[in-house]
């Protein structure tokens, strides 16, 4: 009788880390597919739809998506910066001012580390009126991307200021060539 209660009690035990090690396993797998959905969403430059149209054929649409987008996504992933899910903003409103995508993105890793460190509440991620005592806060990263970008385009763009070492004067002016040389480096991460 203790011989088949203790096979019973090890036959229980041996089946029960077996149930958490496929759990486990599970999880993982999982985890893992999101994982990939996710980067092959950032990589993949096509969409493609099918419809039935009345005759009964199918047609089909094949969209190419905007590469600038998931290159940015791939960035902020490799540096886990919480831009990631602005990566669109920050491309609309490149274009909408004229301007080279990768700006934006450069001067915050110079500035912040990709908004790792930036005042409490403040979206500032690009040292944006920041100096002193003096923090310019943002509501939003939406707000901040927007405001920056507008003002970098007026005035900096518009001042014939289009080079990093030209912003940095102004931007900058203490600065011994550092900013423009890791702003610099930073576009050239993200070609």
């Amino acid at each position: 009788m203790k011989r088949k209660v203790i096979v019973f009690f090890i036959v229980y035990l041996f089946l029960n880390v077996l149930n958490l090690f496929l759990i486990d396993k599970t999880y993982l797998y999982a985890k893992g597919r999101d994982q990939i959905g996710k980067v092959l969403g950032e990589i993949s430059q096509f969409s493609a739809s099918y419809n039935n149209n009345s005759s009964g054929n199918y047609e089909a649409e094949i969209q190419v998506a905007d590469g600038r987008i998931a290159n940015l996504k791939s960035f902020f992933r490799k540096h886990n910066s919480s831009l990631y899910d602005y990566a669109d903003k920050i491309v609309e409103v490149s274009d909408k001012y004229q301007f080279d995508y990768r700006l934006l993105p450069a001067i915050a890793m110079q500035e912040s580390n990709l908004c790792r460190v930036i005042p409490d509440n403040s979206h500032n991620c690009w040292g944006w009126g920041i100096y002193g005592t003096t923090v310019t806060r943002f509501d939003s990263y939406d707000d901040a991307i927007e405001t920056v970008a507008k003002g970098i385009k007026r005035n900096y763009i518009d001042k014939g200021l289009v080079t990093a070492s030209a912003i940095m004067k102004k931007y900058t002016p203490p600065s011994q060539g550092s900013w423009a040389y890791g702003v610099n480096t930073f576009l050239k991460a993200l070609e």
